[in-house]
């Protein structure tokens, strides 16, 4: 695969990065030397190269040869803090809160801006003036992505000219925009925020009702906090607060607003509960929560326990039927205060295969999957979904070449077809060919099919600080404790058996690793970006034996689950 003339694949000309160092990926024959800015740089046996440079910040040139060829390519490192301003006055954007905001009465709200150093400055908000102060130093979280090349540290910074400050907020009502004021220098500068606050009365709470099939919580108003349990379709909660396009519910998650409706008139739902019932159906036993109104709730998956929390719930309950099932010992609940029930699944194994949850009008369905029926050997009984990931216009990463990840995600992922149709699996790809498939269409293909297992086939790259050459090996991510051991088990497997470098085990918030209707795990099989393993990666020989690997991996994990 290796090619005659000078190639180099990324980053390409004109790159933007925050990163304070970057790789060079490409290829050349090879015979004879690739210099870049004058000095020789180490290549694979078919002359593929991917060394890393610092960059300075603003405009960085790299100037790549070999024999007569010239490539130059110019990377801009800019930085990811908002510089104070060189005048008197603040910055652009640097107001906070950013957007329209509501709270209660007597909760917490803070400001913040930058701007010039050394200034007073405060914020006026209706009849209240608010003191910001100074803050000397600010610490820096780095990317979730730094975990996968094992930078993420926390860093303290100097910041000069920013400025916060905090006040709990009695009056209801809209206090309208905050304005932001700065002394300095015998100048003042006032200058109007950019997002509404208002107080919301605690007589006069909003009641929403989620819309979508599953409305995703989180942790804080945006999609840079993390993901709660997922609200099914009708759920109806309480607002306490707002910000921008989002809802923070009376529990403690938020909800984005376009995923909600509000409900005029209503009030803030609570319910009662008395007997619970179960039944079984093909694979699976449902079990059946009567409520008065559909409520928020939680799931938490442990080892050998399945914890369903209800909350706004009060228990009258008396009776609950569960009769020898297959898979549930029995069931516990706890009236922990008088908001929330936790109910306490006991399974008769560690092993969980998937679950779904849905409201029938204010009847609560939890649906929990049973294990799969094994005969002797083989996988016959046993339904598996493949994920080639990317494909269409989506590349994936790109090797030394330029051969982009999404072709040998589905050679790799039809050769393990094969391997596992040989040992009796029924198999299902979410793509057999070089087009477009979504992420929400593959997911909802999982939540369709509810197959035994689930594996979504990718090959790796590195953000821009990472190292291309040292990073190589077999990956695993999962998301929901049922995938852990899969992915635990398959990654030694494949690591031994193959002989390769172990890149680890990683629990991930993908959209591939997130359907909880049976265990998904994402299999990142080697570094694209590696000039090494990239010649293994597309070595049709060492797919075969991957294929292989993984079929067997499969078989026996599901065989240790008897």
């Amino acid at each position: 695969m290796a090619q005659s003339s000078l190639m180099v694949v990324y980053p390409p000309n004109n790159h933007q990065t925050t990163a304070e160092k970057i790789f060079l990926i490409g290829t050349a024959s090879p015979k004879g030397q690739v210099l870049i800015n004058g000095q020789p740089v180490d290549r694979s046996q078919a002359g593929h190269f991917a060394p890393s440079f610092p960059l300075k910040m603003g405009d960085n040139v790299f100037t790549i040869r070999y024999n007569q060829q010239e490539i130059k390519l110019k990377i801009n490192r800019v930085s990811n803090q908002i510089n104070p301003p060189t005048g008197v006055g603040f910055a652009p954007q640097s107001f906070t809160p950013s957007s329209h905001l509501a709270r209660l009465p007597g909760e917490l709200i803070c400001f913040g801006a930058i701007g010039s150093p050394g200034a007073r400055v405060s914020v006026n908000l209706g009849q209240q003036s608010i003191p910001l102060f100074p803050q000397s130093q600010t610490v820096q979280l780095p990317a979730n992505s730094a975990v996968l090349t094992s930078t993420n540290e926390s860093i303290s910074l100097p910041n000069l000219g920013k400025y916060q400050g905090c006040a709990k907020l009695l009056k209801e009502g809209n206090l309208g925009y905050p304005v932001f004021n700065l002394s300095l220098n015998n100048q003042t500068i006032t200058q109007q925020g950019t997002g509404q606050i208002t107080v919301i009365s605690p007589e006069q709470l909003e009641v929403i009702e989620v819309t979508a099939n599953a409305g995703v919580t989180r942790t804080g108003p945006g999609t840079n906090y993390s993901r709660l349990t997922p609200l099914p379709k009708g759920t109806r909660a309480t607002v306490t607060g707002k910000e921008g396009d989002w809802l923070r519910l009376d529990y403690g998650a938020w909800i984005l607003k376009g995923e909600t409706q509000t409900l005029p008139n209503a009030i803030p739902p609570r319910s009662k509960i008395r007997g619970i019932s179960s039944r079984q159906i093909a694979g699976a036993t449902e079990v059946i929560f009567p409520l008065e109104t559909p409520i928020p709730l939680r799931i938490k998956q442990e080892d050998d326990k399945f914890i369903l929390t209800l909350y706004h719930t009060t228990a009258q309950t008396d009776t609950i039927y569960i009769d020898d099932d297959p898979f549930i010992k029995r069931v516990d609940w706890e009236q922990v205060n008088p908001d929330q029930i936790d109910y306490t699944f006991f399974l008769k194994s560690q092993q969980q295969w998937g679950y779904d949850i849905r409201y029938e009008g204010t009847n609560l369905i939890l649906t929990l999957r049973h294990p799969p029926k094994l005969s002797g050997g083989s996988l016959q009984g046993v339904t598996i979904l493949l994920d080639p990931g990317h494909g269409g216009q989506e590349m994936g990463a790109k090797g030394p070449t330029g051969y982009p990840e999404k072709d040998v995600n589905l050679v790799v992922s039809q050769l393990i077809e094969r391997e596992l149709v040989k040992r009796g699996a029924r198999v299902y790809l979410t793509r057999e060919t070089d087009k477009d498939v979504s992420l929400p269409k593959r997911v909802e293909e999982i939540n369709q099919l509810k197959p035994t297992l689930s594996l979504s086939v990718h090959y790796n790259a590195l953000p821009d600080d990472g190292d291309a050459i040292n990073t190589a090996g077999i990956g695993i991510f999962w998301y929901h404790p049922q995938a852990h051991d899969l992915s635990v088990f398959l990654h030694h497997y494949l690591v031994k058996t193959l002989n390769r470098p172990s890149y680890g085990v990683y629990w991930n918030n993908l959209a591939l690793t997130r359907p909880h209707t049976t265990p998904s795990i994402l299999l990142e099989l080697g570094f694209m970006i590696n000039p090494e393993e990239f010649e293994w990666i597309t070595n049709s020989q060492e797919q075969q034996k991957l294929a292989q690997a993984i079929a067997e991996g499969i078989t026996a994990w599901l065989q240790s689950q008897k």
